[in-house]
């Protein structure tokens, strides 16, 4: 990963890597754990079990101009440890930025968490002038973390 095109940050959360792992892997649970604010329901999205899955969300944001859905295509998958998707608008095939969810026990009862958000391969040059990367900011990044340890405290 680029580090001038991606950002990544961690916590420590008290709580199992399994019960993290569970929260995260459903999507409807992502309109709580988003610290950007441009989620706002699932439309589409059983459990994720593995990649090549995908979950479809209700979006809102200016820089889409209101209301629009993504498809999220699973591209990383390890029980307990690893989620990853690549974002797209829906009916369309993803665009180059990712969203990476890493977690590291730390005990029972404790994990690291890493969220890192990559637009590292976007290279459509109209997407580029369209969207401004990063859409997402660092603090909105670290807001999502905190709101995982409320949603599994």
């Amino acid at each position: 990963m680029d580090p001038e095109k991606s950002i990544t940050v961690t916590r420590t959360i008290d709580a199992g890597a399994a019960e993290i792992f569970e929260v995260l892997s459903l999507p409807e649970n992502h309109v709580a754990v988003d610290g950007s604010g441009f989620v706002r329901s699932v439309d589409h999205g059983d459990r994720i079990t593995g990649t090549g899955q995908r979950f479809r969300m209700n979006m809102a944001g200016d820089h889409m101009g209101g209301e629009y859905q993504t498809d999220n295509h699973v591209t990383g998958y390890d029980d307990g440890k690893l989620l990853a998707w690549q974002t797209a608008p829906a009916g369309t095939e993803p665009k180059g930025w990712q969203w990476v969810w890493e977690l590291e026990p730390h005990g029972p009862a404790s994990t690291q968490v890493r969220l890192t958000y990559d637009w590292s391969n976007v290279t459509d040059p109209e997407l580029l002038r369209k969207i401004s990367f990063p859409l997402v900011t660092e603090e909105q990044l670290q807001d999502s973390l905190s709101n995982l340890a409320a949603a599994v405290s």
